[in-house]
């Protein structure tokens, strides 16, 4: 499959499956859900093992962010999708009565899914499920980056669903290339700023829509007022879950200056609550996706003073969860400006929130906003003043728990939205549908015009 007939082969099979309206029926769509969720459940133990192999995780985190988040996105699904797909009435203009208009949902046709390696399971079947909701017809590129992952998915999912319509493509970049270069209906692509540079320069070729999931630096700003024990507990659990690889974790902290010694000496003690004095040792504690990417966060150390952590070993592309002095530290390095992605969290003093709120719009859009204070106000003047995909007061990530809330980045961040109704509006087309009645035709709107038809159609309009 990986050469460009065979790829071509492979959409235009699909594209002529969806021709054929099978994935239109919802009970066809709901008995592929069913599937995905016999999936999640039967390879449950094969999924957990491949999940620790490509990035260290515990088996309870791998239930905690992947697996049972995606049995509850199914269930949320399954049972709202009857409602979902149904045409939504509309008013109609008096000029068009007899008549009736609606929004009538239909599939897009077919959808191209690339998956990433950080949460390799659920950024790859999240939005699957969105699609099929939807009624199209899917292929699904998992990752290369996480292997052992990719390697599940490809020699079991297809035992669950129906592969005239579903399919998952292995490879590299370069097989990733070839199928954004296919006239799909929509690509969704989850990852960095350049892959979607590359997915967009190849969907502008056939105009495909796209949506693109990216990240950023997202900002964690701390009020002197805040729950200090709670604040630092959240901070390292949405920071270091992970270890750290998660595109919607707090990326930095801004903390007031009254009380940064308190909340470093906090972080921690949660740091060694969480995963021990010797966070190597720990179960609960990741490791870093490649060799390649360890690379990378360990040269952003270069220069650094670093509060604790900073260890780091390349046999197990392990690094500790490491704290950072980001004040005094030179404008240009990487930290200000690079999203991090790994267990490195800089820390800066602030003299308020507002001198927080500055520095942060300074900066590119990020993919989330996080704030801590007890002060409602501190919290509605960080909400107002900060554009962001997602902004979650006093925790960090928990508002992906939410199918009523969705999902995406504006700006550098992303475009586009997923997560509940959100994903499923994404992968549709909301057909405009109006309808109209032989009786009473009336004349007005037909030559010959004259004033009176005027007054009569501005008085109508």
């Amino acid at each position: 499959m990986s050469t460009t007939p065979s790829i071509a082969e492979l959409f235009d099979s699909l594209s002529n499956t969806y021709k054929t309206g099978l994935s239109r029926p919802v009970f066809w769509r709901k008995q592929q859900l069913e599937g995905i969720k016999n999936f999640l459940t039967k390879e449950q133990s094969s999924i957990e093992r491949a999940l620790t192999q490509d990035l260290g995780k515990h088996p309870s985190e791998s239930r905690l962010t992947e697996l049972n988040y995606l049995l509850s996105h199914i269930d949320y699904t399954l049972k709202h999708l009857n409602k979902w797909v149904k045409p939504t009435r509309v008013k109609t203009p008096l000029l068009a009565w007899p008549g009736s208009s609606q929004l009538y949902p239909e599939p897009l046709g077919t959808v191209l899914i690339l998956g990433a390696w950080n949460y390799p399971l659920q950024l790859l079947i999240a939005p699957a499920i969105a699609a099929i909701a939807a009624g199209n017809c899917v292929i699904l590129k998992p990752s290369e980056h996480a292997p052992n992952t990719a390697e599940v998915i490809a020699n079991k999912l297809g035992d669950y669903i129906d592969n005239h319509a579903i399919k998952v493509v292995t490879g590299d970049v370069s097989v990733a290339n070839e199928l954004t270069q296919q006239p799909f209906d929509h690509i969704f692509y989850t990852g960095g700023s350049n892959g979607a540079k590359a997915v967009l320069r190849n969907a502008a070729q056939h105009l495909t829509p796209t949506t693109l999931e990216l990240g950023g630096k997202s900002p964690a700003i701390v009020s002197e007022d805040c729950d200090i024990e709670v604040t630092a507990r959240r901070l390292v659990w949405g920071k270091y879950l992970n270890a750290g690889q998660t595109c919607i974790a707090p990326d930095y902290v801004l903390v007031q200056d009254s009380i940064r010694d308190t909340l470093i000496s906090k972080i921690k003690e949660q740091i060694e609550l969480f995963y021990g004095s010797d966070p190597q040792q720990s179960d609960d504690y990741g490791r870093i996706i490649s060799a390649n990417h360890w690379q990378r966060l360990v040269k952003l150390l270069d220069d650094t003073d670093i509060i604790s952590g900073g260890d780091y070993q390349r046999k197990d592309n392990y690094i500790a969860p490491t704290l950072i002095n980001l004040d005094g530290l030179d404008s240009e390095h990487p930290l200000h400006h690079e999203e991090i992605f790994g267990p490195l969290l800089p820390i800066k003093s602030v003299t308020s929130i507002q001198a927080a709120i500055d520095y942060v719009i300074a900066k590119p859009k990020p993919l989330a906003c996080y704030a801590f204070s007890k002060n409602n106000r501190t919290l509605e003047q960080v909400k107002h003043q900060v554009s962001a995909g997602s902004y979650c007061a006093n925790d960090t990530l928990m508002f992906m728990l939410n199918e009523e809330l969705p999902f995406g980045g504006v700006g550098q961040s992303g475009m586009g939205r997923y997560h509940g109704k959100f994903g499923f509006d994404t992968l549709s087309h909301q057909k405009a549908v109006m309808k109209r009645s032989f009786k009473f035709d009336v004349a007005l709107r037909y030559p010959p015009y004259t004033k009176l038809k005027d007054k009569l159609l501005a008085w109508l309009k």
